[in-house]
C-alpha cells in the first residue's frame, strides 16, 4: 500500500481512500500572470508522477487543479504594462500549458478558474460571516482565525507562536483586523480594478478562498489528497483548512509538498527574488525529459538544486537509457520481471521513494547488458525496464526515426572504416557527427546515432 509523509501530522501514513478504487487529488494551480519557472515544473512533475504510479497500479484518478486568472499580482502587471488584464491571464495561460505538455505533463481532470466561481465564494464568506466566523471591515472581509481551534495546524505553530514570534514587523491591513493572521476574505475594487459584485461591495475573493469552493464542489467533502509546492502549506493551505473547518466540512484528508528548486546559492526559485529560470527556455535547449529524470532522481521532500551540472548527467544517463532501448527494440515481448517490479513497487509506495525506484531501474538495465553480452535471455529485465519506464512519465527513444539518409550513411561510413581498421577515419566522421548534434554509439552491431 502507497504511504505518504502528511503535513498535517507530520507522519508518513497509508494514503487512506475515501472510496475503493478510486483517488481524489487536488494541486494548487497557476496564477496566470508570468511564464512558468523550474520551480512549477517541479510541483506539476512530483504529482505527474504520483498520478502515473497510481494508474498504474490500477487505480483511478481523478486530478483537479484550478488556473487563478484573478489576483493582486495580475492587476498589478496590467496597470503596469497598461494592457487589459482577461489579456494577461489568457495569455499565461497558454504559455502555461505549452510549459507542461513540453515536459510530459498529463492534462488535469478538471482545471477550475476562479473568476467561474466567484458566486459560489460570495456565497460562502456570507455563510462565514453569517455565523460569525469572519466580518466585515473598510476595505473587505476578513476570515476570524481564532474561530478556528486548530489554527496553526499545518504551519505547525499556535495562535500564540503567531503573535509572539511577529515582533514588531509591520502586519498588512494590521488597523482593520482583529487578529494579526486574520486573512481577506474578501477585497472592495478600487477605482479601475476588475470588480464583481456582492454583499459587501463590488471587489473580488481573497486567494485563500477559490480552492475551498472548487476542490470541495468538484471532490467532495473528505477528498483524499491535497498537494502543492511547501511554500503553500502557509499561509494559502493552512487559510484553506481554516474555512472549511470552521464551516464544519471535512477537507483534505492528507496534505502532501514537495520541496523547493533551488538556485546555485540555495535560495529558493521565485519570481519574487529575480532568480527565476523559464521552463520554455528550458526544454527548448535539452531534452524535456532531463527535468523529469533529474526529479525523480531526487527525493520529493528534498531540496533540488538545478544547474548545468545536473542537466548534463540526466542529460547522460538518458543518452544510455536510449541506447539500451535501442539496443533492446528487437528484444522478444514477454513479462515483466517480477522480482524487478516488486523492488520497484516497494520504492514508491514507501512514500514515492523516486531515486530508488530509479536505482532499480539503472540496475535492471546493467543485469539485462550483461545478460545480452553472455547470449542469455534479458526479455524479463526489458520488458520490465519498459513497464517501469512507462509508469513513471519517462517515455525512451530507440532512436532512427528522425535520422536522414545522409547521417545513415556517415554512420555507415564509420563502421567501413572501422571494419577496414582505419581508426583515424571513423574518429574524424564520429567527431563530425557529434558537431552536428548526434549522440553517436559504436557496438559489435554496428553504429547507431539519434539525438
Amino acid at each position: 500500500m502507497l504511504h505518504l509523509h502528511d503535513t498535517a501530522t507530520r507522519s508518513t501514513r497509508e494514503l487512506e481512500l475515501r472510496e475503493p478504487g478510486v483517488v481524489t487529488m487536488y494541486l494548487c494551480g497557476p496564477t496566470v500572470y508570468g511564464p512558468a519557472h523550474l520551480g512549477h515544473g517541479r510541483a506539476t512533475l512530483t504529482y505527474d508522477i504520483l498520478r502515473r504510479y497510481l494508474e498504474w497500479t490500477g487505480l483511478e484518478v481523478r486530478l483537479v487543479s484550478n488556473v487563478t486568472d484573478i489576483d493582486d499580482k495580475i492587476i498589478a502587471r496590467a496597470e503596469r504594462e497598461d494592457r487589459p488584464w482577461r489579456d494577461i491571464t489568457t495569455k499565461c495561460e497558454q504559455m502555461w500549458f505549452r510549459a507542461m505538455d513540453g515536459i510530459g505533463v498529463q492534462r488535469p481532470t478538471d482545471t477550475p478558474h476562479a473568476t467561474d466561481y466567484v458566486d459560489e465564494m460570495v456565497a460562502m464568506i456570507g455563510e462565514l460571516v453569517e455565523r460569525d466566523l469572519a466580518y466585515t471591515t473598510d476595505d473587505g472581509v476578513y476570515m476570524d482565525v481564532e474561530s478556528v481551534d486548530d489554527y496553526g495546524l499545518l504551519a505547525f505553530q499556535t495562535l500564540d507562536d503567531m503573535r509572539a514570534g511577529g515582533g514588531e514587523r509591520e502586519v498588512h491591513g494590521a488597523a482593520s483586523k482583529r487578529h494579526p493572521a486574520d486573512f481577506a476574505l474578501w477585497k472592495r475594487a478600487k477605482p479601475g480594478e476588475p470588480a464583481w459584485p456582492s454583499p459587501w461591495g463590488d471587489g473580488r475573493p481573497g486567494w485563500h478562498s477559490e480552492c475551498v469552493v472548487m476542490s470541495l464542489d468538484l471532490l467532495g467533502e473528505g477528498f483524499d489528497l491535497h498537494c502543492g509546492g511547501q511554500d503553500l502549506r502557509f499561509p494559502h493551505h493552512e487559510n484553506e483548512r481554516a474555512q472549511a473547518v470552521a464551516l464544519g466540512k471535512r477537507f483534505a484528508n492528507h496534505w502532501m509538498h514537495n520541496a523547493f528548486v533551488v538556485d546555485a546559492e540555495g535560495e529558493k526559485m521565485s519570481k519574487s527574488i529575480g532568480n527565476v529560470s523559464n521552463l520554455l527556455d528550458l526544454i527548448e535547449h535539452y531534452d524535456p525529459r532531463a527535468y523529469r529524470l533529474v526529479l525523480l532522481q531526487s527525493h520529493y521532500r528534498s531540496p533540488v538544486k538545478l544547474g548545468q551540472a545536473a542537466i548534463d548527467q540526466a542529460v547522460t544517463s538518458l543518452a544510455g537509457l536510449d541506447s539500451f532501448a535501442a539496443r533492446t527494440a528487437a528484444v522478444e515481448s514477454t513479462e515483466p520481471d517480477a522480482a524487478t517490479l516488486d523492488a520497484f513497487r516497494a520504492a514508491m509506495d514507501d512514500d514515492l521513494d523516486t531515486p530508488r525506484a530509479m536505482s532499480v531501474v539503472f540496475s535492471a538495465v546493467r543485469a539485462a547488458n550483461t545478460a545480452i553480452d553472455a547470449g542469455g535471455d534479458a526479455s524479463g529485465l526489458v520488458a520490465a525496464v519498459g513497464e517501469i519506464c512507462g509508469a513513471l512519465g519517462l517515455e525512451l527513444s530507440a532512436g532512427g526515426d528522425d535520422v536522414s539518409d545522409d547521417v545513415t550513411e556517415r554512420a555507415a561510413a564509420l563502421d567501413r572504416a572501422r571494419a577496414e581498421k582505419d581508426f583515424d577515419t571513423a574518429d574524424a566522421i564520429r567527431a563530425e557527427l557529434q558537431a552536428d548534434g548526434w549522440t553517436v554509439e559504436t557496438s559489435k552491431d554496428g553504429t547507431t546515432v539519434r539525438r
